[in-house]
């Protein structure tokens, strides 16, 4: 009989079924569409990166105190808001504050809870942020895709530095179990640069690379030296725009978690995990094998505590 992890990797396959008929968009992507087709500078896409993240307060703030909160001049933010289209940044702010209510309709206001459960806040935080993912995942073809291109690059070599080093050891960890040649880079500089050049060297095809907030100049760097040796760059992050995302061939996003003192992941979390079964999916013969290896080899040194 199949363990109980090999049964998951076998009754979790992700196939695409009848998607949702729900047709409406969200907020946040409706906020995308106006931005899309638009070449933005550096200070621009700090403007809409603001605007994407914090879209309620956004929508309302002059441009004074949009311009400060960004860091950015004032005729920064109009030359944005004319970019797009508008004719001025009063133009821009009216198009967003039906998108930024639409984004808390029916929702009471919470601000005398929040004072109360801080907790409870950072909870109901993290369950928009899983709601978000799933709109992104209703069609799941691009997180397949990428799992067949991950399962076929041997080696594969997963990146994650500074505050992103947890979710990549998490995901070197359990890639190990259904992919024959994992490599963790978790150090910049020459070190990330020595290894990556290696992988190529090896075969390899793809490296997957997380950045998580603050997003480390290193990171940007590394995925520069992998595409430089040859490498193709998939990244998991919270971002939707910027130099980060320019740089990978393939992006997957996933809100963090922000009210607390430390950003908290549960949806870059669940994001990994799907990209795993994903993996598992492209070649479940494999993962099958490789899995069986596992639990015997677990069986014989009585890793785990019997239930």
């Amino acid at each position: 009989m199949p363990s109980g992890q090999q049964a998951r990797a076998q009754a979790s396959a992700i196939t695409p079924g009848n998607q949702s008929s729900d047709t409406e968009p969200a907020p946040t992507d409706r906020v995308l569409a106006l931005f899309g087709g638009h070449r933005l500078s550096p200070a621009q896409r700090r403007i809409a990166q603001y605007m994407v993240d914090h879209l309620t307060e956004a929508a309302f703030l002059s441009i004074t105190d949009l311009a400060e909160r960004v860091g950015v001049s004032q005729p920064s933010v109009t030359r944005f808001a004319t970019s797009l289209g508008f004719s001025g940044f009063p133009a821009l702010r009216e198009a967003l504050q039906p998108i930024a209510l639409s984004s808390v309709a029916g929702t009471p206001d919470t601000r005398e809870e929040i004072r109360r459960n801080e907790l409870q806040a950072a909870v109901d935080a993290e369950i928009e942020n899983l709601e978000s993912l799933r709109r992104v995942v209703a069609d799941p073809h691009h997180v397949l895709d990428l799992g067949r291109e991950l399962a076929r690059s041997t080696p594969l070599t997963i990146l994650g530095l500074r505050i992103s080093v947890s979710l990549a050891e998490y995901f070197a960890y359990a890639a190990r179990r259904i992919h024959p040649d994992v490599r963790l880079v978790t150090r910049g500089g020459s070190v990330a640069y020595d290894a990556l050049l290696q992988s190529r060297e090896a075969g390899g095809t793809w490296v997957l690379a997380f950045a998580m907030p603050r997003h480390a100049n290193e990171t940007l760097a590394a995925m520069r030296a992998a595409r430089r040796a040859g490498l193709r760059v998939a990244l998991i992050t919270d971002l939707t725009l910027g130099p980060l995302v320019d740089e990978a061939d393939v992006t997957l996003t996933a809100p963090t978690g922000s009210r607390l003192v430390f950003d908290s992941y549960a949806a870059p979390g669940v994001l990994s995990a799907a990209v795993l079964q994903a993996m598992a999916d492209a070649d479940p013969e494999r993962t099958q094998v490789r899995l069986e290896g596992y639990e015997q080899a677990a069986d014989q040194h009585n890793f785990f505590l019997e239930d």
